[in-house]
């Protein structure tokens, strides 16, 4: 499914750069395209036919971009980064269960309350 939706998009991206390097400069940047003479029809109407294709080709573009990302997230499974792990992969949004055993933060936060003196003095009064 997914590889006859990417053989249609991509003959899509083909005919609307075609049809974009078909169409008349209006700034006569190279130099090059338009041209009068003869032709099945005015220019005119192939500006407009050609802005038409090249409009209907956008949406096309666009609509099989947005199907070919939707796709993609529709097959996604979670999976874990490190190699050989069997710990359950939680879903998105649910909550983490607490640490089993002590982390590095638990290790320091427990170091740190054996440190610190046991109660400060109260001020004296003057």
């Amino acid at each position: 499914m997914q590889s006859v939706i990417i053989v249609i998009h991509l003959m899509i991206v083909a005919a609307l750069i075609g049809t974009v390097l078909l169409q008349k400069s209006e700034g006569g940047g190279l130099g090059v395209g338009g041209g009068g003479g003869g032709g099945f029809m005015s220019s005119r109407g192939t500006a407009n036919l050609l802005t038409r294709t090249t409009g209907f080709l956008a949406v096309g573009f666009f609509l099989t971009s947005l199907f070919l990302s939707w796709l993609a997230t529709y097959e996604r499974k979670p999976t874990s980064i490190l190699p050989g792990s069997t710990a359950p992969i939680s879903q998105p949004g649910s909550p983490l269960a607490p640490p089993t055993s002590g982390g590095l933060l638990d290790t320091l936060k427990k170091s740190d309350e054996q440190q610190a003196p046991a109660a400060p003095a109260p001020p004296r009064s003057q």
